[in-house]
């Protein structure tokens, strides 16, 4: 089965995957990140890299990652490609994914694009506040990604803030399950967490997008 974690950049939906990851167990787990299918813009000069929207469903290779997906569920292995988010290209090396019962699809606009919605067994959604959304993407970008407080901040209001406004809070509506930011989201955490496991083991299914 696939399942979709959509929400808006600094949600925690990379946090939800690896914890259905740690719960489920590696052997029966696969990630594949919607960010790994950026387009690559080598040819692009690299000022002008820097001004792409990459928060626009445009801006993803939404067809190689269906043509992934597809594979994956066929029992077939693929190549991700890694992206190299400071200079915006893509890589020359790949990661090597095998099938697995379960595949967790994580990305921002993965429920905004058809062909990819299409495809998901359960699809879940990360809902939190903006100024936490922010405040998390801030800290990333300026640690893992090398940019400056300035860059972060013009970014969120020319693309990102307008873009998430545009297409990620709308999408929300395709959710099977929506986590909320709250003291008890741990308790959806959890929930979605051991129903999988138990799909796994044959001990519940998957009937209309929810786990039962």
């Amino acid at each position: 089965m696939i399942i979709g974690i959509c929400g808006g950049t600094g949600s925690g939906k990379t946090t939800l995957a690896r914890r259905i990851i740690e719960t489920v167990g590696p052997d029966n787990v696969i990630l594949v990140e919607q960010d790994s299918y950026y387009r690559n813009l080598a040819d692009m000069p690299l000022d002008e890299r820097h001004q792409a929207n990459f928060d626009h469903l445009d801006a993803f290779d939404n067809g190689m990652l269906v043509n992934h997906l597809k594979r994956l569920k066929q029992g077939q292995s693929i190549e991700m490609p890694i992206y190299d988010y400071r200079n915006h290209v893509r890589s020359e090396e790949t990661i090597h994914l095998e099938p697995k019962p379960v595949i967790v699809l994580e990305g921002i606009l993965i429920f905004a694009e058809p062909l990819v919605l299409d495809l998901l067994d359960v699809r879940v959604f990360v809902d939190t506040p903006d100024d936490i959304r922010f405040i998390r993407r801030l800290q990333r970008d300026i640690v893992e990604r090398g940019r400056t407080v300035e860059s972060v901040i013009a970014q969120y209001y020319a693309t990102v803030r307008p873009m998430h406004h545009e297409f990620i809070e709308p999408s929300k509506r395709h959710a099977d399950i929506i986590i909320p930011e709250s003291a008890k989201k741990e308790i959806g955490i959890e929930f979605i967490c051991s129903k999988i496991r138990e799909v796994v083991s044959g001990n519940s299914r998957i009937e209309a997008g929810i786990l039962i």
